[in-house]
């Protein structure tokens, strides 16, 4: 089982321990996302810290979302829940890149495949700096964060 799988479990526990719904709820909400996730596909299968993570990304990003959608519509108690909820799955996520980190990656991924291709590349070879560069960003920086610093570079 994954580090951070078993981090969950045990903070289940806990909350259920102190009586802590939202906590509860949302650690439930995360530990049903990341089964569903290993039950996907043709057979199940173990997920790795890295793969958790990304899971744990997606329903950040659905919290944020949401909460956008529910304030636009005016209902602001529907939104400080999933700001909150957001805010829960986010301890369990790795500190998120700077700018200027994203900046760094960015231009090491095209001096990868510049080195790879022998020459600069260029806006056709975006495919190939995106693949490196969100290898090196491993679901520390949204992957539109990524891309707008390689097209800047590129």
């Amino acid at each position: 089982m994954s580090e951070l799988k078993s981090k969950l479990r045990a903070d289940l526990t806990t909350a259920m321990k102190a009586k802590d719904t939202l906590r509860l709820n949302t650690v439930r909400m995360l530990l049903a996302a990341v089964q569903t996730a290993e039950v996907a596909g043709k057979e199940a299968k173990e997920l790795t810290d890295a793969e958790v993570i990304a899971v744990l990304s997606k329903e950040a990003k659905k919290r944020n979302e949401s909460a956008v959608v529910y304030e636009q519509a005016g209902r602001g108690e529907l939104a400080a829940t999933e700001r909150a909820e957001e805010q829960i799955i986010e301890e369990y996520l790795p500190t998120p890149l700077t700018d200027a980190e994203v900046g760094d990656i960015a231009d090491t991924a095209i001096a990868d495949v510049a080195e790879q291709l022998g020459e600069r590349p260029g806006m056709r070879q975006m495919g190939q700096v995106m693949k490196v560069a969100t290898a090196l960003a491993a679901g520390r920086a949204d992957g539109t964060r990524v891309s707008a610093a390689v097209k800047a570079r590129l």
